[in-house]
């Protein structure tokens, strides 16, 4: 096993309780689940025991527990102030890892809080939230009066990733505010809660589709599409681009996923464009941003613009 010295999160003199997310994967996937897991905090407890060696000095120290311990599997934790919703984080994991083609591979434990009311506790502090020059998020359950100029689009995510609290939702939602056209044909890629497919609805685009592996995503994302009242909007399931409507090329397409899944869209992603469409990338740690943009050079495509919020970084890319 493996230990980073400042495994939690946060100063554990100034917080008495916490809350672990744990995941777990066969061992042959855990430097994908590393790379998901480093995109809430980098500072990671890793359960691998496949690497001990018995016939070390210490061998003879090493508790049973360990040496009875499933060697074909490894676990990636963090640790979070126990005073703190986790719901963002979760439904980012399920996202992710559904994405990485891990959902069916994966367990995710919580530990430290009561599940059953970790199901509803998480509400309190979700409350409507301001982004760009017009959108405001809207808890379903919230009562919010609606300002002049303003957007509003209410969501429910559940157990879907998209609140509109995440650096990652908020850059895209304010690069969508730039980028929808009136009646403009829209695809979004890895739609989580439906947050994205709505906004650009919401903003004037015509058709939107929004796609997600996750069927739980999609239950969810259909829920939020019909309490919206908007019939524009559609939502189904798909691995990425493989079962993605190709009828016509989109002029808007949003994909808010890890970096490794944009590098795996760049070669496809292209055929789904025309010579106008605006592709909005986001989910990029700022260290991998290199990494897309060459991957996205190199399959005939240009970053026209991008925005920064932290250590995340959201793009606006079209073909050359």
């Amino acid at each position: 096993m493996s230990l980073d010295k400042d495994y939690c999160c946060e100063d554990r003199s100034e917080v008495q309780e916490w809350t672990q997310i744990k995941v777990t994967v066969p061992l042959e996937h855990l430097d994908e689940l590393v790379a998901i897991m480093s995109m809430i905090t980098n500072q990671l407890q890793i359960e691998d025991y496949s690497d001990i060696d018995l016939k070390s000095c210490y061998g003879d120290l090493i508790d049973e527990s360990i040496l009875n311990a499933d060697k074909t599997i490894a676990s990636v934790s963090v640790y979070l102030a126990g005073d703190r919703p986790c719901n963002d984080e979760l439904a980012f994991l399920r996202e992710r890892l559904g994405v990485a083609g891990l959902a069916d591979k994966a367990t995710i434990s919580l530990n430290g809080v009561n599940e059953e009311d970790w199901a509803n506790a998480w509400k309190a502090y979700y409350k409507p939230l301001h982004i760009g020059e017009r959108m405001v998020i809207v808890p379903a359950w919230e009562h919010y009066d609606e300002q002049p100029g303003e957007i509003v689009v209410r969501m429910d995510p559940g157990m879907a990733f998209g609140t509109g609290s995440h650096e990652t939702t908020r850059l895209v939602i304010g690069l969508l505010e730039k980028y929808t056209k009136p009646g403009c044909r829209m695809l979004d890629v890895g739609c989580g809660s439906g947050i994205l497919a709505i906004c650009a609805a919401k903003l004037g685009a015509g058709q939107c589709r929004a796609y997600d592996i996750d069927p739980v995503a999609v239950r969810v994302a259909n829920e939020n599409i019909k309490d919206s009242g908007l019939t524009n909007v559609t939502c189904e399931v798909s691995d990425l681009l493989r079962d993605v409507d190709r009828a016509y090329a989109y002029d808007l397409i949003t994909a808010n996923i890890v970096a490794d899944i944009i590098i795996r869209m760049a070669p496809d992603v292209g055929s789904l464009m025309h010579a106008g469409t605006v592709l909005l990338v986001s989910g990029i740690i700022l260290e991998r941003s290199g990494d897309v943009v060459e991957a996205l050079e190199k399959n005939g495509l240009k970053v026209v613009d991008r925005a920064v919020d932290n250590d995340w970084c959201a793009m606006a890319v079209m073909k050359k």
